[in-house]
């Protein structure tokens, strides 16, 4: 049960913590300055539900997300799987901006979005963890469905809690319960790591989910399973704990990298097609090409209040200037923001 009966914030810890408190700061900060986050939203989601699913060995490539995303019924489940998590990460940011609190209830309809199916809480015996290698098992979760809604609602408390505890360090602690809880026959690691996401907006370490997590824990994955194994071995704490404050120091770091090459490469689209679509230039057709990764008629009827003979207009002349490229996915005609595509891809394979 939480809190753990043992002191959290070391020496150590507390060195940690300044440094990433530093480049949350400097990353929201950024961020707040740029007027649409939907833009840097999206594309820092695609990588982070990439990520995240192939921590879970769900593996696919940036093109075969981008066709999952453009079409409805893309074949590709690993793919499709992806869509799911960035679906359920929305969700839940939503819920949480709406809400002001993380519920267990809210946990389960992440998950629920996640796997796309209304399993629950897990209710048969059996779940165990086994070392991939060698089949050797190395972790039991909680048994009993009672069980697992106790330990979830002390979570919940903990997590909603205002205490004198940082939030990083209660992150991490929330994190090892989480993933230790294993509520879900599926979808534990991706919903735990959604949770550390709306964890970071719930205390206003961030007003969006544009902290990029799981390509760190890809990176450091033998240290990730061996530091939350040794908290159930031994109870110690401390090197788990400066394991994620440096991992988000680290993300925080690199995200703002990436917001600022999004924000540059704006500006120099929007720079281009003033000087050589005059006619055509506003801010709102800019950010519409950012919004996602490709447009449609659609989006520039709606969002521009233009007839559809005016939105093809505008989108020719941007195709004939290069800004951006036809393309066929399935039996749909879009419009592909290239550029965008290829700084999100690169960041993502770094």
């Amino acid at each position: 049960m939480l809190p753990p009966d043992i002191e959290l914030e070391t020496k150590a810890v507390l060195k940690q913590l300044t440094k990433a408190h530093r480049a949350l700061s400097e990353l929201k900060g950024y961020a707040n300055m740029i007027p649409n986050k939907n833009i840097l939203i999206n594309a820092v989601l695609i990588n982070e539900a990439k990520d995240s699913s192939e921590i879970e060995n769900i593996i696919t490539t940036h093109d075969e997300l981008f066709k999952a995303i453009t079409v409805e019924n893309y074949i590709s489940p690993a793919a499709k799987e992806v869509v799911n998590y960035r679906a359920a990460l929305w969700h839940g940011y939503n819920l949480v901006s709406e809400k002001g609190m993380i519920t267990s209830n809210m946990l389960i309809e992440i998950q629920q979005l996640i796997i796309l199916n209304r399993a629950g809480i897990r209710k048969q015996t059996g779940t165990v963890l086994k070392n991939e290698g060698t089949g050797e098992i190395v972790y039991t979760p909680p048994v009993g469905e009672q069980e697992i809604l106790k330990l979830l609602a002390n979570l919940e408390s903990y997590i909603n809690s205002d205490d004198e505890t940082d939030p990083l360090v209660k992150l991490a602690v929330i994190h090892y319960q989480f993933e230790a809880i294993h509520p879900f026959y599926d979808g534990n690691g991706r919903t735990g790591r959604i949770l550390n996401i709306l964890y970071l907006v719930l205390k206003g370490l961030l007003d969006s989910p544009i902290l990029y997590l799981s390509k760190y824990i890809i990176r450091n994955k033998p240290d990730y399973y061996r530091l939350l194994n040794e908290i159930t071995k031994t109870g110690r704490w401390e090197e788990w704990i400066l394991y994620v404050i440096a991992g988000i120091e680290a993300t925080a770091t690199e995200t703002l990298n990436l917001v600022k090459s999004i924000d540059a490469y704006i500006n120099q689209t929007a720079a281009e097609i003033k000087q050589t679509l005059p006619d055509l230039y506003s801010r709102e057709l800019v950010e519409l090409l950012f919004f996602e990764f490709y447009t449609k008629n659609s989006y520039l009827i709606d969002g521009l209040g233009i007839s559809r003979r005016t939105a093809y207009t505008y989108l020719s002349k941007l195709l004939e200037k290069g800004f951006l490229q036809e393309k066929k996915v399935g039996k749909s005609k879009i419009y592909f923001n290239e550029g965008l595509f290829e700084l999100v891809k690169d960041f993502g394979t770094n």
